[in-house]
């Protein structure tokens, strides 16, 4: 294909609060730059809904399918419509329930297909386990290629499926520059959590579901003195985590809830917690290296193709008695989170910047296009 814009429609379930969603928002800040015509499609309603404001703020179109639920019938008869009518070059699709639909409708249109995968779906079985074998399916019968956000995610999936290896390649994700914050800004934030100013702040930010880790957490925050937890993120655990934390000293753990102002939360924090117990790359870990802040986490999943050797400490899957350790150590040793902090950066700088990120799809795009 000739040197160009290339259009690309993104087709989600839904554009509600969630890791593969927002990536969608990241990369709209930067797609243009990279030479993509980015038409983000969810699955279900938009209405009231903030990462679609979001994304129609940085320029992006988005459309709905207005479906009932993922695995609404109409949903392939609505994508066709609408791809037949506005012609894009490329129809990439995020997640099971997208890439099905996607597949139905690539093999009919004869536009190419992309889809990422965002989740290790290794631990499933019954009804759920069917649908993933689905998707595997469908991808293997349409794509023209299929992105695997990290090493690990990749080899998973062809331990898995019989899928042929060049079909498979790893891009991964990236997150805008967030610049460096001012001790002002480390203290606004800091004051409107209530945190005060001369605390160290370790911050956790994830959806608070299972799997995630936050019982570890607290369990960390129960042996560590001197140290503010900063949790932000909302779920459907956050009702009884926010009871089990009722038990701990008032202001060791502080809830801030949802936040779309990820990097702004970042400003006041001193490293960054990540207890997350399965994760194939951890965009909130993308964002703390990116904001200069050491990592501590559960070495499980893509977080060690994150975290370079200096730039944070990994420990053992669901130890939190080794996860306050290293709370504790870097609690203890400003001048070791400044060292680690620039190692992070340092890693970000290489591999992890949006228009980074934006660039390969872009050139996978150029390679499966007419």
């Amino acid at each position: 294909m000739p040197a160009g814009t290339i259009r690309a429609f993104h087709l989600i379930h839904d554009l509600g609060p969630g890791g593969a969603e927002h990536v969608l928002v990241d990369l709209a800040s930067v797609a243009s730059e990279a030479g993509i015509d980015l038409t983000v499609v969810s699955m279900l309603p938009t209405g009231g809904l903030r990462y679609p404001m979001m994304l129609r703020e940085a320029g992006v179109s988005v459309v709905s399918l207005d479906l009932r639920a993922w695995w609404d019938p109409r949903g392939p008869r609505r994508l066709r419509h609408l791809v037949e009518h506005d012609r894009p070059d490329v129809l990439h699709s995020h997640l099971k329930h997208a890439d099905t639909v996607a597949g139905r409708v690539a093999g009919r249109t004869w536009i190419p297909h992309v889809s990422t995968l965002h989740v290790i779906e290794d631990q499933v079985s019954g009804l759920a386990r069917a649908k993933r074998d689905l998707a595997a399916r469908s991808r293997m019968r349409t794509t023209s290629a299929t992105v695997a956000v990290s090493d690990v995610i990749r080899s998973w999936y062809l331990d898995t499926f019989p899928e042929s290896p060049e079909r498979v390649v790893v891009i991964r994700n990236g997150v805008p520059d967030p610049g460096e914050g001012s001790d002002r800004d480390r203290r606004a934030v800091r004051q409107e959590l209530g945190i005060p100013d001369d605390a160290v702040v370790a911050a956790t930010i994830a959806v608070m579901r299972p799997g995630k880790g936050h019982h570890a957490l607290l369990e960390a925050a129960r042996r560590t003195e001197g140290v503010v937890y900063l949790v932000a993120g909302d779920g459907p655990l956050r009702s009884s985590l926010q009871d089990e934390a009722a038990g701990l000293p008032d202001g060791r753990v502080v809830f801030a809830g949802f936040r779309e102002d990820v990097d702004r939360i970042l400003f006041a924090a001193d490293f960054v917690v990540h207890p997350s117990l399965a994760d194939a790359l951890p965009t909130a870990l993308i964002h703390a290296i990116a904001a200069s802040l050491p990592v501590i986490a559960f070495e499980v999943g893509g977080v060690p193709e994150i975290v370079p050797a200096g730039g944070g400490i990994l420990v053992a899957p669901g130890d939190s008695a080794a996860l306050a350790g290293a709370v504790a150590t870097l609690a203890a040793d400003p001048d070791r989170r400044v060292w680690m902090g620039k190692q992070g950066r340092e890693r970000y700088d290489e591999e992890f910047t949006a228009i980074r990120w934006a660039r390969r799809l872009r050139s996978l795009y150029e390679a499966i296009t007419p």
